[in-house]
């Protein structure tokens, strides 16, 4: 049976469950979202945004479609950033485990799995829910928003503070089978308050996995978001992650994307600023090897005057493994002022590995200060040379080399608790 056959039955599985429930807003999206995925279908290189990056391989693999699996505290503990503390929110497979979670509930905050969003603040998945995705011409969105039943919801009202980092972790349990599963997180951060957010996407054992997320994250006036994303999946993974954040008046928001692992990575992120004095920060740091695969999309769209967006990517490439960067800068007419700077440099290690960039700025507004620009190389051989005359052996030099190149980016992470586990998952993967 094929992957789209499989997925019209579960849609339709889907729908049959909902019973009294389908005539609530967000989920009358999902039918609408369904019939686009149907004509958009899964992107091939065909489409210019995935010229350079094929899930054709997903035909090699028989997906369950988020198989229950449970997993202990023990197992879990095992695992990289185990003591990362916080109000974990743990998913196995695609599903909420609330063994190993620590929501939240109170009289104001709520950091909810979706389940219990659905009995308690259906208000605020009927407002949010896929609001901000391009259902019309993103297939894989759209499939998300059609069959999304997992997920986390965290609602920060006004002027309130989430003093705890949300932690959400993706476990792919892939000992006996391949999986497949659709989740979809939506914070929405009221105005004048402030959340922490991380991501972490991680395998226990070496079948395939399937993941295709969506992470909505809406900014009210004066809010303030930080959203790390890290990725540590193993090299039968496939995963298409979109993150599309919405931001109002001076808001701030701050991203992190640390691929270190994974077979087939797709990570898009986009930005809309529909405010003024708005600032933004998005950081990225890829070290693929081996076959693997990774290619970062972003976007930042500058909707209205006097704001601020900055980016920077950094990539490290081994073996065979392939990097793409595709990154749009918007400047729409209305926004004067505008301060956009985007930056992304590579490193190559072997003759086999290769880099794909393509920087992009439109700009239809006068008065505003942009630049964007790549680089791909290899490292310095003289450099490398000075540190042997030294006494470093070469490999340690290398690496040393590599984790200066990196810093760049690793010293963005504001927060500390975060940077100590994943500095040696980095240092680990440079010395691989």
């Amino acid at each position: 049976m094929s992957i789209l056959t499989k997925i019209e039955g579960e849609f339709d599985s889907l729908l049959h469950h909902l019973n009294g429930k389908s005539g609530l807003a967000w989920n009358r999206l999902r039918e609408e979202a369904f019939e686009n995925f149907k004509k958009l279908g899964i992107p091939t290189v065909k489409h210019e945004d995935w010229k350079y990056s094929s899930l054709k391989g997903l035909e090699k693999y028989d997906y369950t479609l988020s198989s229950a699996s449970s997993l202990s505290r023990e197992e879990v503990a095992e695992l990289p950033f185990a003591d990362l503390e916080g109000l974990q929110l743990v998913f196995v497979n695609g599903n909420f485990s609330a063994e190993l979670s620590s929501p939240l509930l109170n009289e104001k905050i709520k950091v909810l799995d979706f389940k219990e969003a659905e009995k308690l603040i259906p208000e605020v998945l009927n407002e949010y829910y896929g609001k901000g995705l391009d259902v019309e011409k993103e297939g894989l969105s759209a499939l998300n928003v059609a069959l999304s039943r997992e997920g986390a919801v965290i609602h920060v009202p006004d002027h309130t503070t989430l003093e705890e980092p949300v932690v959400i972790r993706h476990i792919h349990a892939t000992g006996q089978e391949h999986i497949r599963n659709s989740v979809h997180h939506l914070a929405v951060i009221g105005k004048n308050s402030e959340a922490k957010i991380v991501e972490i996407f991680q395998n226990i054992g070496e079948n395939s996995s399937f993941t295709n997320i969506a992470t909505e994250i809406f900014l009210s006036e004066d809010a303030r978001a930080d959203y790390y994303k890290i990725q540590d999946e193993n090299d039968a993974s496939f995963h298409v992650g979109t993150t599309q954040v919405l931001q109002k008046d001076r808001s701030y928001f701050y991203a992190a994307t640390f691929t270190v692992n994974g077979g087939f990575v797709r990570n898009n992120l986009n930005l809309v600023l529909d405010g003024e004095h708005i600032e933004s920060h998005m950081y990225g740091l890829y070290i693929p090897n081996g076959s693997q695969h990774v290619d970062n999309h972003t976007l930042v769209d500058h909707q209205k005057p006097n704001s601020e967006s900055n980016e920077l990517y950094k990539g490290i490439l081994d073996g065979r493994s392939k990097g793409v960067f595709n990154g749009k800068i918007f400047v729409r007419q209305d926004a004067q002022k505008t301060n956009a700077y985007q930056n992304c440099r590579n490193v190559i290690l072997s003759e086999t590995a290769g880099m794909n960039t393509k920087p992009q700025l439109e700009i239809w507004a006068d008065d505003v200060k942009c630049s964007h620009g790549t680089t791909t190389g290899k490292l310095d051989d003289d450099a490398i040379f000075y540190m042997q005359s030294r006494g470093i052996p070469k490999a340690e030099a290398i690496r040393l080399q590599l984790a200066a190149f990196a810093e760049d980016v690793v010293s963005q992470i504001k927060w500390e608790a975060l940077r100590e586990p994943l500095d040696i998952l980095i240092l680990k993967k440079l010395q691989a």
